[in-house]
């Protein structure tokens, strides 16, 4: 398997935008259409093909019903966790 040349934190990113995804109940078809766009995209985004900005960051979280702070602030606790299971 080709490795990511994604660094840990944006993959940490990926696993977050899927789980929100998952946890709203929405397939990525049915973010895809709300977003208008195809559910290749979708699918390219959580998988780190397509690389994920800001602005569109924004589009996910209000098509998932997530508001970007709670976002950001699930992204912080896992990177958190993740450097906290490093530590020990």
């Amino acid at each position: 398997m080709a490795q990511s040349v994604y660094s840990r934190p944006y993959q940490v990113f990926l696993q977050q935008l899927r789980a929100a995804r998952e946890a709203s109940g929405l397939t990525q078809r049915e973010v895809a259409d709300r977003l208008g766009r195809s559910q290749s995209f979708v699918a390219k985004c959580e998988q780190g093909h397509n690389r994920v900005d800001v602005a569109q960051l924004v589009e996910f979280c209000r098509v998932l019903g997530v508001p970007l702070v709670s976002f950001m602030e699930s992204y912080a606790a896992a990177l958190e966790a993740e450097d906290s299971g490093k530590r020990q």
